[in-house]
This record gives C-alpha cells, sequence and structure tokens, in this order.
C-alpha cells in the first residue's frame, strides 16, 4: 500500500516548477501535475489529494474560478493559491471562497516546504514534540514524587498532569494514554496520603506560608478586595468544575477578558453542602451550624436540595460581619435549568447594575450525575477527554457564556469565578459498612460506626478536629481517597457496577479538591 502524501499542482507553466517537484518527490511526496483548471478538476473528481497549490492566473478558467469547484468536490483538501498578484482585493476575494493559505511568486523551495509541514506534516510534528516534552515531563513528575512537597508542590504537578491531558486530547493515537492514566493513580495515591497527613494542620490558626488557602477564605481573599473599588462585582460559583474543564472554558473567554487564575484547596468532604455553604458564610461547617443554626441542615435528616437552601443568607451573614457596605442590594440567582439561565443572560446587563451579584450555576454538576443516570450520555462521554469535550459543548452553547460575553462590554466590571469542588472517574470499589441512618454520598460516609479498609478512607473519629459539626454521640466519618467508591456488602455486585466508571465528589483527589479561582476584567 502506497502511503505517500499525494499533492496536486495547478499552474499553465508547470515546466518552469520542475526543481520544486523534484525537491518534493526527493522529500518523498507523490506530485501530479495539471496546466489548467479544467483539467483539475477532472483530476480531482478521480482521485484525492492531500494538498493543492493552485495558480491565481492561468489560461482559461482562473484559479479564483476553479477553486470553488475544487473545495465542492473535495471540502476537507487544503488549497495553497499562488500568486503574483497581492492586491487586497484578491486576498480577499480567496479568503471568502475559503482558501487556506497563499504564497506570492516566485515561489522558492523554503515556502513550498513550509507549506507542506502546515498542512500535511503539522500532525506528525506536533505529536513528536509531545512525545519528547512527555518523556521528559513524565520523569520529572515521577522524580518529584519521591522527594517531600508542600501544597504548592503538589499543585504545580496537579497543573502539569492536567496540560498534559488536554495535550493529549489533541494527539490521540501517541500511545500515552495508558502511560497517563498510571501516573494520574500513582499521583493520587500520594497526594491522598499527604492530605491525611497534613489536612488539620491547615486548619490550625497557626498556619505556615506553605499551607493552601481553604473554602471559608475564598471570599475574603478574592471577594472582598474587588468590592473595595466599588465597581460592579459578579460572582460566579460553578458547582462541580474542575481546573481541566475551566481550561475549556478559558479558551474561549481571552479574547474578552484579562484572566488571572489561582488555586486553593477545598475543605472536606469536597460535596455542596460542606463546601459551598463554607464559601459563601467564610466560615468553616462547625461555626456556620454553631453561629447560624437556622442555616444549617445534617445531611442524615435533610433532602439533599434543601443542604444548600440558604447560600443568600450565608453571604449575607459575611458581607455583615467584615462591615461591607454595598451601595445597592445584593443580588443572587442560582440557575438549575435552562429556560431560568436564559432569562437571567437576558437580563444579565440589568443584574449587573448592582455592586455584588452572585449566580451559582448547577450545569456541570448536572453533566457529571446525569452521565452516571442516563446510558445515552455515557456513550456520548465514555471517557475524561471525552467529557471534557461535552462539558465544551455546553459552554459554547450555555446561557453562562451568553452571560460572560454580554458582561465584557462594561468598562469596570470586576468578574470572580470559582468552584466548591470537582469531581474524579470512580473506578475502584470498596465495601462500607454502617445502618440504614448512614449518609448516601458515595465518596463520604457519615454514620454510627460506619467503617471501610483504612487504606481507602481518611477515618474522622472527632469531627471538631476537622472543623465539622457533630451529628450525635456515635457518628464516624470516613472520607473515600484516590477513585475509591463505597458500596455496602448487600447487593455489592450489583453496585459496584452501576456505579463504576462514574464521576463523584466528596473525597480526597486532586480533581477535587484542588481548585481554580479565577479573576477577570474586561478588555475594555
Amino acid at each position: 500500500m502506497n502511503n505517500k502524501k499525494r499533492i496536486l499542482w495547478i499552474d499553465d507553466e508547470i515546466e518552469l516548477l520542475r526543481p520544486h517537484i523534484i525537491l518534493l518527490e526527493q522529500r518523498g511526496y507523490s506530485v501530479a501535475k495539471a496546466t489548467n483548471g479544467e483539467d483539475a478538476i477532472e483530476m480531482v473528481k478521480q482521485n484525492h489529494y492531500d494538498l493543492i497549490f493552485l495558480d491565481e492566473m492561468m489560461v482559461g478558467i482562473s484559479g479564483l474560478e476553479t477553486l470553488p469547484v475544487l473545495k465542492e468536490l473535495d471540502p476537507l483538501t487544503p488549497i495553497v493559491m499562488v500568486t503574483k498578484n497581492e492586491a487586497e482585493s484578491l486576498m480577499e476575494e480567496a479568503i471568502g471562497q475559503k482558501i487556506d493559505d497563499y504564497l506570492t511568486k516566485p515561489v522558492n523551495p523554503a515556502q513550498i516546504l513550509l507549506a507542506c509541514n502546515k498542512f500535511l506534516e503539522a500532525d506528525r510534528i506536533s505529536i513528536e514534540k509531545f512525545t519528547r516534552e512527555y518523556l521528559q515531563g513524565f520523569s520529572e513528575i515521577s522524580r518529584t514524587m519521591m522527594e517531600p512537597l508542600t501544597w504548592e508542590d503538589w499543585k504545580n504537578l496537579y497543573v502539569r498532569l492536567v496540560k498534559y491531558s488536554l495535550e493529549l486530547d489533541r494527539h490521540t493515537g501517541s500511545g500515552f494514554e495508558q502511560t497517563l492514566r498510571d501516573q494520574w493513580k500513582e499521583a493520587n495515591f500520594e497526594f491522598s496520603k499527604f492530605v491525611d497527613r497534613n489536612y488539620r494542620n491547615w486548619l490550625s490558626k497557626d498556619k505556615n506560608d506553605t499551607d493552601p488557602l481553604l473554602s471559608p477564605e475564598i471570599t475574603d481573599k478574592y471577594l472582598a478586595p474587588v468590592l473595595q473599588s466599588g465597581d460592579p462585582v459578579v460572582f460566579f460559583v460553578v458547582d462541580c468544575m474542575r481546573y481541566d474543564q475551566w481550561l475549556i472554558f478559558e479558551e474561549q473567554l481571552h479574547q474578552y477578558f484579562s484572566i488571572k487564575t489561582n488555586f486553593y484547596n477545598s475543605i472536606i468532604p469536597t460535596a455542596t453542602q460542606f463546601a459551598r455553604n463554607s464559601i459563601f458564610a467564610g466560615l468553616y461547617p462547625i461555626d456556620i451550624k454553631k453561629y447560624f443554626p437556622q442555616y444549617w441542615k445534617d445531611e442524615t435528616n435533610s433532602e439533599d436540595h434543601k443542604l444548600n437552601a440558604h447560600e443568600e443568607e450565608l453571604i449575607g451573614t459575611w458581607i455583615e460581619r467584615r462591615r461591607i457596605k454595598l451601595k445597592s442590594k445584593l443580588n443572587f440567582a442560582k440557575i438549575f435549568d435552562t429556560e431560568f439561565g436564559r432569562r437571567i443572560e437576558r437580563d444579565i446587563l440589568k443584574f449587573a447594575q448592582s455592586q455584588l451579584s452572585v449566580i451559582v450555576l448547577n450545569a456541570v454538576d448536572m453533566i457529571a450525575h446525569s452521565r452516571s443516570d442516563h446510558a445515552i450520555l455515557k456513550e456520548i462521554a465514555p471517557d475524561e477527554s471525552a467529557y471534557r469535550s461535552l462539558t465544551r459543548s455546553w459552554f459554547l452553547h450555555s446561557s453562562f457564556f451568553g452571560m460572560l460575553k454580554q458582561l465584557s462590554t462594561i468598562k469596570n466590571i470586576k468578574i470572580v469565578i470559582t468552584t466548591d469542588h470537582g469531581s474524579i472517574r470512580c473506578m475502584r470499589g470498596v465495601k462500607v459498612y454502617g445502618d440504614r441512618e448512614t449518609s448516601t454520598n458515595l465518596r463520604y460516609k457519615f454514620g454510627r460506626n460506619v467503617k471501610a479498609e483504612q487504606r481507602h478512607a481518611m477515618h474522622i473519629k472527632e469531627p471538631e478536629d476537622y472543623m465539622l459539626p457533630r451529628s450525635g454521640m456515635m457518628i464516624n466519618n470516613i472520607i473515600a481517597k484516590e477513585d475509591y467508591y463505597f458500596v455496602y456488602p448487600t447487593d455489592y455486585h450489583h453496585y459496584i457496577n452501576k456505579y463504576r466508571d462514574s464521576f463523584q465528589h466528596g473525597g480526597i483527589s486532586m480533581e477535587e479538591m484542588i481548585i481554580p479561582v479565577v479573576t477577570m476584567e474586561s478588555r475594555q
């Protein structure tokens, strides 16, 4: 089988280009020649070419007249126009007809080879570059994990792994998929041990400079300073948004905003009730229940949708405690469905006239949970790469993106975007023991004498030491590590299979705990 890349060169003075054609053939390309547009059209009807060089001025039908016919016959074949005429109107017409590039006569060998590299060798060159960089990075990451690491070190390592994953999305078939999956697993194994050893110290009032910022500190660190300017501020909290998902959103936003991304560490359990309430209140869960018991619901005796029913009131308590004087009433919206999201999008410019607007978006969390519940979504997003692709598709058509584009037209707008926690693709089940009053989350359990294997879970005997409220005298707490999920012995194999390969949160992993917090200003 001939695997040579095929080039068609169309020029009414083709013999003058013989040195260029010989050069291309020496480089391993198969070059077909045509001296007029009519012959070229017939050749393209009969054969597929990987690249076409098209002379702009030819006897008979011109290059500009030939171009749309060739594009209709084979839309994916790149066409490079070769012209003596550099008139702007000509180039605009050629670009309007979807020319892929152009060269100015007289062309030299370097120009020809550069065009071939761009259109015929780009994937190969890109994969080779990625292979070199990843092999070097793989060794560096492996060595790094053998050393004593700070949280900042873990954050940097996580960022590198995420960026390798996104690069691998663009280089499918490079052969590194399993290698990278194994490295993620090893990294989360070590990170879970790191969190188990250090988490209680991070909660201390005598924190070290190397300790991470935690959920209750986000509003003080990122929201309070921008409110001091007096400019309008919109604070978005996107439920269950991972860093890789944020990078996908960020790609679309650079043309509208100047963007700065920092990171913090979610408290555990990395679940909405605990982490998001803590963000809005600026308090740990134990203190929310102590000072504002009317706004706290225990998970063991409340419905899920009621656990975060008082976020607007909680951020109100933070504003009051910090003595922040808003020039206008706080605007607060929680978007659960598409129709309401579109309503907020339509009114966002009026909404953002307040000094502080807070918008909670649940769509990303709903995508994660829906993938577990609906077979068609698992078919559409069978792995991490496809899950990111699904997230990109949602964002491009979302009211969230629409809101941000409109907000970018406000000159002095300040935008803060973060999330309460991420999610992890759970691949390994572990048996958990407890009574029927035990909480239902797959990544953490609160209940009487609830227990699982020590190596798979963090066991919390005294919840107060972890700034968690005690629900009863006999309540134990366990938090899943890495990509494990808890399954009861009853119907064990059924539930193992049901929840395997689902995106969950509440436990200890880099994807759930290392959280982006983003500040943006309009490029206006």
